[in-house]
C-alpha cells in the first residue's frame, strides 16, 4: 500500500507526526479491535517504521497496549480521555440534558441529541428507555445525514444550496430497501420537514427502526445540532409516531434552541 503523500511543503506549521499518530490512534475500530504493527501501518497508510514510532510513543503516553501474549496492540480506556473532555466542554449538551431528560419522562422512549460533522451527525448525548430498542447508539456513534430524521432535520434547516452541496458531497449508500438516495427526491423531503419543523424517518437506515427529530438552531438562525426520537416500528405507526411525538420533539427542539440563544 502507497504511504500517504506530505502536505505542500509551504504549510510550515501543520505537524505530519501528530496527524500519523492521530490516524493510528482512528484506525481501531469495530472491525479491527487488536492490529499487529504491520497491519497499524497498512490501515494507516503510512510506513512500518513510521508505525512503529507512533504505537511506541502511543504505548507509552498510555493510549495503546500490547498483549502480552499475542503482542497485538488495542487501545485502552485514556483514549476516552478526549471524547469526554470534548463533552465536558460542550455547552449545548449541558443546555439540552434538562429537555432531553423531560422530553424521554413525557414519551417513555430513548432520546438523543446529535451534533454536525462532515456529512454525519454524532451522538453526543443520550437518555435511555428502559423499553426494547432495536440499534444501540452510544456516544459517539456516527450516522449519515441524509438517511437519517436527525441529519434531514438538520439539512432542512441549512440554506436550500448548502443542503444540496453537503448531499452532493455523500455517497449515497442504500441501507435498506427503504433508503432513499435520489438527491432531488430527499431535497423534496428537505421541503416538507421545513414545512413541518419536524423529521420523521422510517427504517432507512436500520429494519425496525423510526425516528423522530427537530433541528437546534443557534442565535444566527443556522442548525448546530438535532434532537431525536427512537420510535420502534413495533410499538408505532408513522402517524402515531407524527401524531404524538411530532410535536413534542419540536416544542424540545425549539426550547433548546432558545435557551442556547442567551448563551452564545
Amino acid at each position: 500500500m502507497e504511504t500517504k503523500e506530505p502536505r505542500e511543503a509551504s504549510d510550515l506549521l501543520f505537524n505530519q507526526s501528530l496527524e500519523k499518530g492521530l490516524a493510528v490512534l482512528r484506525a481501531f475500530s469495530a472491525q479491527r479491535r487488536t492490529m499487529t504493527l504491520a497491519e497499524v501501518a497498512e490501515a494507516t497508510s503510512i510506513t512500518k517504521s513510521s508505525a512503529q514510532r507512533m504505537i511506541y510513543t502511543l504505548e507509552a503516553l498510555g493510549y495503546v497496549r500490547k498483549h502480552s501474549q499475542t503482542r497485538r496492540y488495542q487501545l485502552t480506556p485514556k483514549v476516552m480521555e478526549v471524547g469526554y473532555n470534548y463533552l465536558a466542554a460542550d455547552i449545548l449538551v449541558d443546555v439540552a440534558n434538562p429537555f432531553l431528560s423531560e422530553l424521554a419522562n413525557i414519551t417513555g422512549e430513548t432520546v438523543n441529541l446529535t451534533e454536525p460533522y462532515d456529512q454525519e451527525m454524532v451522538y453526543v448525548a443520550r437518555f435511555v428507555s428502559s423499553k426494547f430498542i432495536p440499534i444501540h447508539m452510544p456516544i459517539g456513534s456516527r450516522i449519515p445525514m441524509y438517511c437519517t430524521a436527525s441529519g434531514r432535520s438538520y439539512l432542512s434547516a441549512l440554506p436550500p444550496e448548502e443542503a444540496r452541496s453537503q448531499l452532493q458531497a455523500t455517497d449515497l449508500i442504500v441501507r435498506t430497501q427503504h433508503t432513499r438516495t435520489d438527491i432531488d427526491d430527499i431535497l423534496q423531503v428537505l421541503e416538507t420537514i421545513r414545512e413541518k419543523g419536524y423529521a420523521c424517518n422510517v427504517e432507512e437506515l436500520f429494519l425496525g427502526d423510526m425516528t423522530i427529530a427537530s433541528p437546534i438552531l443557534n442565535n444566527q438562525g443556522m442548525p448546530v445540532a438535532a434532537v431525536h426520537v427512537v420510535a420502534p416500528t413495533s410499538r408505532w405507526t408513522q402517524e402515531e409516531a407524527e401524531k404524538r411525538l411530532g410535536p413534542l420533539v419540536l416544542e424540545c427542539g425549539r426550547a433548546i434552541s432558545n435557551s442556547i440563544r442567551t448563551l452564545t
